[in-house]
């Protein structure tokens, strides 16, 4: 197979179903991450190539009740399974013993994202040799512009255990997943209509006004250049 390097150069700028394409072809073992609008058109282009796919979900248990019928509805408009991936209970309740159920208001979300979300991707990731992310450059103006198409994972890969990490959606905007969307009525979670644009647990989203960027209703209480979680950034900036 070529390197990581060559492949991204034959697949930079390429449109997304070629990058999938490459992904579901080249790796058996190979999963997708979803949760959110730009997950579900993955799912909805990968199934037009490879019929098995592997999908998972991070089940955080503070999760928004729509968010879990969103999930539910998308496993059965696609007939797919979709493995809930959930926190480690013996770092979890040692955790909210001590500091209770919000203290992600006081001391930042880091550890919680860490227990309820790193972990249990972290174990998910150590039993495939691909996934595919929804992520694109224009969801953060300071810690996704030089997101490529593919990379080996800077967060999950190991000594080892090198992963390799697609990234089909990096040049396209919530404008054309939008258009997506609507021109193959894909499923979408309910709060897009009330004001969520990019919606991960509860106590840690809210709506947005109108030209604010999407990730402002995201840990809102802290500073712009925090505003990820743990899941996709390298090791030197966790």
């Amino acid at each position: 197979m070529p390197s990581i390097e060559q492949t991204l150069s034959e697949l930079q700028g390429k449109n997304p179903r070629k990058v999938l394409r490459h992904a579901l072809e080249n790796y058996d073992k190979v999963a997708i991450s979803f949760s959110g609008a730009e997950d579900v058109v993955l799912i909805d282009m990968a199934l037009k190539i490879r019929k098995d796919i592997q999908v998972f979900s991070l089940d955080t248990g503070r999760l928004h009740k729509e968010t879990y019928q969103f999930i539910e509805q998308v496993r059965k408009h696609y007939s797919i399974n979709i493995e809930l991936l959930t926190p480690d209970y013996s770092l979890l309740e040692p955790f909210v013993k001590e500091k209770g159920l919000f203290s992600f208001y006081n001391d930042g979300h880091k550890e919680c994202c860490g227990i309820r979300k790193v972990e249990p991707l972290r174990r998910k990731l150590a039993t495939v040799d691909a996934w595919i992310t929804g992520q694109r450059k224009d969801q953060s103006v300071d810690t996704r512009q030089d997101l490529p198409e593919i990379q080996v994972d800077p967060a999950f890969s190991s000594e080892t255990h090198k992963l390799i990490k697609f990234n089909p959606l990096v040049n396209q905007s919530s404008a054309q997943i939008w258009d997506y969307i609507e021109a193959y009525q894909v499923p979408f979670n309910a709060l897009h209509q009330q004001g969520f644009i990019s919606i991960g647990c509860e106590p840690c989203t809210r709506s947005v006004l109108p030209n604010q960027h999407e990730r402002a209703g995201r840990w809102w209480w802290e500073d712009a250049t925090k505003k990820e979680c743990g899941l996709h950034i390298s090791k030197d900036q966790s």
